[in-house]
């Protein structure tokens, strides 16, 4: 994952949250994103993914670490990063 997507925003599925943000770094069984940002709701996930429209984000003052074992799927993200409160 990391040589794919190494330098590129995601947006990072889990079983219980969404993150987005620039992915630096895989190790030892942990994600780190920076410009990152809990996504409390997406709306419907194509549309979110095709348009980088999301309904609610959380963003992080400074970097955020996801385990790899909590996560469903992570996808390229061509957008912007969401860095604003909504």
């Amino acid at each position: 994952m990391q040589e794919i997507l190494a330098g590129k925003n995601v947006l990072v599925r889990t079983i219980t949250h969404y993150y987005t943000g620039r992915l630096v770094y895989v190790s030892d069984g942990w994600l780190q994103l920076d410009n990152a940002a809990w996504i409390a709701d997406t709306g419907r996930f194509s549309t979110a993914l095709a348009t980088g429209k999301l309904e609610e984000v959380e963003p992080y003052p400074g970097t955020c670490f996801v385990a790899a074992g909590a996560i469903v799927d992570v996808a390229e993200w061509p957008h912007e990063l969401p860095r604003t409160q909504k």
